[in-house]
């Protein structure tokens, strides 16, 4: 209750009861309380003019990274004899050095500034404004205003650099890159031999073939190095994502993925990336830094969701993806999903699942206990054999440990493309 409402009722009482009891001294006992909100009534602050402006260090920074934010307040109107500044900090943003609320006087034209710095988790924020509450110099009436002053921050995932993500499209794009063409060419993995043209370089020229044949020379051939298109798949879906001890799986999976397209963008590739769990969520393909950085930002964006039309995999726009290109799907799985993956190999797309453990996840917060034991064997035997039946129709799967940074291990098990990730029909 506020103190001039809790005076006034205090006062009222006392005249009331005095008249009603025709006790004069308890007249005399509300004027102390009629004067004090008097002078309060005649101090109370008027309406506040007040012009804000807000310096953020950057609009975008890496989760963990402080960011330094400077307010300046200016009066511009009348004497405010007490005033709270509150700069409006929203959830999911700490401050770790500094204030960002400050009580003080303003004399007419001063201003005020104060600086703090933040620190938040992956996500977008908006910083609304600020709010200033004035009162009088008794803290008996007060007025208060929120002044809009919108700046929004990215806090983006984290980023590791890894050295090579080996693929191999069935198709790739017709500008050079790093990644196989399964074409002849100019190149550096031999690719074949073939009968000499006359402008090919006489250093290609296979001596042992040509011994062969005294009619005909023959020349080594090399295979060529393209770009490709690589689509990223973050799979965002509540059923699929653990979430236990104030953490999520989804908080693995999104610096894996945001790791991946640093990967394939730095190697000249051309990424999208789908967001799969509540909505069409597309960033679409491109290239460089910019690119990079549009992904970043819908990752940052990134949120656990429900929807029961995006509960499978089935509803995955593959329009959106070219065909026969490489998709990256960074999921924890469910065994519902294997069908569809099969799908997804049966339209020539070759497909990578990056997959965060889910069993040793869950066991490692929960109890020792044997039928923890047990159960955590049944769940493993089923995600084996679930593996074994995407590896069989040609699906590369790699599963980490969450407890373990996926850039370590990442950086040596991603390195080669696997004897049986290659078309069986060599193409």
């Amino acid at each position: 209750m506020k103190r001039s409402l809790l005076l006034s009722l205090v006062m009222y009482g006392l005249v009331i009861l005095g008249f009603a009891t025709l006790h004069g001294w308890l007249l005399i006992l509300a004027l102390p309380f009629m004067l004090y909100l008097g002078v309060g009534y005649l101090n109370q602050p008027e309406t506040l003019q007040l012009k804000v402006s807000r310096t953020l260090g950057a609009d975008r920074v890496v989760q963990g990274a402080p960011l330094v934010v400077k307010l300046t307040v200016v009066n511009e109107g009348p004497l405010l004899e007490n005033v709270l500044l509150e700069d409006l900090i929203p959830p999911g943003l700490q401050v770790i050095d500094g204030n960002c609320r400050a009580i003080t006087a303003l004399q007419p034209g001063q201003a005020v500034e104060l600086a703090y710095t933040l620190r938040g988790r992956r996500g977008l924020y908006w910083l609304p404004g600020v709010r200033a509450t004035a009162s009088d110099h008794l803290g008996l009436f007060e007025k208060q205003v929120e002044l809009e002053l919108p700046n929004q921050v990215f806090v983006l995932p984290p980023v590791h650099r890894l050295p090579q993500v080996a693929i191999r499209p069935q198709r790739t794009r017709v500008f050079a890159g790093l990644i196989p063409a399964r074409k002849g060419g100019p190149g550096v993995d031999f690719f074949g031999v073939r009968e000499y043209q006359p402008s090919d370089p006489l250093r290609w020229i296979n001596h042992r073939a040509s011994a062969r044949h005294s009619q005909a020379l023959f020349v080594n051939e090399f295979e060529q190095e393209r770009a490709a298109d690589v689509g990223l798949i973050l799979d965002t879906r509540h059923a699929t994502n653990l979430y236990a001890d104030r953490n999520s799986m989804l908080e693995y999976a999104i610096e894996a993925t945001a790791t991946l397209a640093d990967a394939f963008l730095s190697r000249g590739n051309r990424v999208g990336l789908f967001i799969y769990g509540g909505g069409i969520d597309w960033t679409f393909p491109g290239y460089g830094k910019i690119q990079r950085e549009r992904i970043l930002q819908a990752l940052s964006r990134a949120r656990l969701q429900k929807s029961l039309v995006f509960e499978k995999l089935s509803y995955l726009p593959t329009r959106l993806f070219p065909l026969r290109s490489q998709l990256v799907l960074v999921s924890p799985l469910r065994s519902t999903d294997l069908a569809d993956l099969v799908a997804l190999r049966a339209r020539g797309y070759q497909l990578l699942v990056i997959s965060p453990d889910p069993i040793a996840f869950e066991k490692k917060i929960l109890e020792d206990d044997p039928h923890v034991d047990l159960a955590a064997r049944i769940a493993r035997l089923e995600r084996e054999g679930l593996f074994h039946q995407l590896q069989q129709v040609g699906v590369r799967i790699f599963e980490w440990q969450v407890s373990t940074p996926f850039h370590q291990i990442a950086r040596h098990a991603l390195r080669r493309v696997p004897f049986w990730g290659h078309d069986p029909r060599g193409r």
